[in-house]
């Protein structure tokens, strides 16, 4: 028999006292960073950019995915470091894309205020 799982999420507790000495972050600002990730491979005219946007409406990320000239892909993505972490091992899910080559780079933090699928003039 399987134990049974709680449906209830645990939340991290800051311990009484240790609220101003720098031991525990006061605000959730300070994990939220932005990453650019560029894809190449088969990931233009297969719905690539309408998957990268389902994925992070899901996960609460905020950003911009666009296709480039040379027929990859760029996503500007900010979230939490965690999530972004997930973020980027979801988008190997997308259906019909084929993925050659990811890299992902750290930028300057940058708001947004959804996830939106940029086009690009030529």
């Amino acid at each position: 028999m399987r134990p049974r799982r709680s449906s209830r999420r645990y939340k991290c507790r800051v311990p009484k006292g240790t609220e101003n000495r720098g031991i525990y972050p006061l605000t959730g600002e300070q994990f939220v960073k932005t990453i650019e990730v560029h894809i190449s491979g088969k990931v233009q005219k297969v719905g690539f950019r309408s998957c990268i946007k389902r994925i992070a409406s899901r996960l609460s990320i905020r950003g911009e995915v666009m296709n480039l000239p040379d027929g990859s892909v760029r996503i500007l993505a900010t979230g939490e470091k965690i999530v972004l972490e997930k973020f980027v091992s979801m988008i190997y899910g997308c259906p019909r894309a084929v993925i050659r080559d990811m890299a992902v780079f750290d930028r300057n933090l940058q708001e947004f205020a959804e996830f939106s699928i940029r086009r690009v003039s030529a």
